[in-house]
């Protein structure tokens, strides 16, 4: 029998642009005001994750013919950026929920959409636990479904599971009885389901990103989606999830930016060559966050690109049109990946030392920045990237281009 999942409390429904943008400001603007103390204490933020899914927001992507706001692509890039400008965790943790929902669009049957789709619309959170430990390479898998008389059960260790603390199901990525890959829409009260916070990274460090064990879960075969498929022909799987990716990172981006305003403004020293009294008038201050400033420009621009060209291979995914998206987010990823690093870094060589005391906590944007771009190589980005342009090769069909 089908396991419906309801969440603690209701979702709003969104259904305009300004009404989602708008409510994304007023949940950020939250967010942020206790985001350095969450951080420095490993504080989970259980009460913000609930007010963010119970606010409307993670029901966004819904397509119109289910009840969803259906919304771009490209304006997703925004919420998720500003989210993750107020607090990098928090903006990262609902990345591999609209992941999951692209699955769901790309291959799910109409049935699975409707009732899936119905949750996550009254608020239901999708955490995942993807990713494991101890394979020949990240793209390995040992999870698995197998069969004790009639009974379809899952068994496997997970790791890097952003958001499954905190959510009601969990998408796993397993092999099926054929060997194929599906994701399974596990229930999170599912027996022999165990989540365990043990992520120790020195950035990112309330996503919850740790340990999923999954011990002879049962599983409703109505809850299982085929994911190799996604592969197989042209979608927009893969740019999708590196959008939200290169949307976290420009968020992070932009909050070490304006922490670095703010404390050279009330803190800064100029340097005694200067010849003036205020780093507010330091020429070289003055020129080094200029060229900051315009690479965060840049850094939005892109991101805007990247989320058109997926809109657009959304509403016809050909060859060309998702090589095309996968190649514009590659870049935006690429470069949000060292502008992220960037601004972390010039706000400690223009605060200067002090802006290195613990209690400013200042180092968190570099700390998260650092982490959250270890997810995919951007050096394989760029050869991507100039193999395309140089060589018309188009790249890999996957979740990380």
């Amino acid at each position: 029998m089908t396991t419906q999942v309801t969440p603690q409390t209701p979702a709003a429904r969104l259904e305009t642009t300004e009404q989602i943008l708008a409510l994304t400001q007023r949940l950020a603007e939250v967010f942020s005001l206790e985001s350095a103390l969450r951080d420095r204490e490993r504080r989970l933020p259980d009460s913000e994750l609930h007010a963010l899914f119970s606010s409307g927001l993670g029901g966004i992507t819904v397509p119109a013919q289910f009840g969803g706001a259906d919304v771009s692509c490209a304006t997703l890039a925004q919420v998720v950026s500003r989210l993750a400008q107020a607090d990098g965790s928090i903006g990262q943790v609902p990345q591999n929920h609209f992941y999951a929902l692209e699955v769901l669009r790309i291959n799910g049957t109409q049935a699975q959409q409707q009732r899936l789709y119905q949750e996550v619309l009254d608020g239901v959170h999708l955490g995942n636990a993807l990713a494991e430990f101890g394979t020949p390479n990240a793209h390995t898998r040992r999870t698995h479904l197998h069969r004790s008389g009639d009974k379809l059960l899952l068994s496997g260790r997970k790791f890097y599971a952003t958001g499954a603390i905190y959510a009601q199901r969990i998408p796993v990525l397993a092999l099926g009885e054929d060997g194929n890959e599906v994701l399974i829409f596990l229930p999170r009260e599912t027996e022999g389901l165990t989540i365990i916070d043990d992520w120790s990274g020195f950035g990112q460090r309330t996503t919850g990103s740790g340990t999923v064990l999954l011990n002879n879960c049962e599983v409703d075969i109505d809850d299982v989606v085929p994911f190799h498929t996604a592969f197989e022909r042209p979608t927009t799987v893969g740019p999708f999830a590196q959008l939200l990716h290169a949307a976290i990172d420009q968020g992070i981006a932009r909050a070490a930016y304006e922490d670095m305003l703010a404390f050279v403004r009330e803190h800064g020293r100029p340097w005694i060559d200067s010849g003036v009294s205020a780093a507010t008038d330091d020429p070289l201050t003055l020129e080094r966050i200029g060229r900051i400033s315009a690479r965060l420009s840049a850094g939005d621009a892109l991101l805007e690109i990247a989320g058109l060209s997926v809109d657009t291979a959304q509403h016809n995914p050909t060859t060309d049109s998702v090589a095309q998206a996968s190649i514009d987010v590659a870049q935006a990823r690429a470069y949000t990946t060292e502008v992220a690093l960037a601004a972390g870094n010039l706000l400690f060589e223009l605060g200067g030392s002090r802006s290195t005391l613990r209690e400013y906590n200042l180092d968190r944007h570099w700390r998260n920045a650092r982490t959250h771009t270890l997810h995919d190589p951007v050096r394989w980005k760029y050869h991507a990237v100039g193999n395309f342009y140089l060589n018309g090769q188009r790249p890999p069909r996957r979740g990380t281009i």
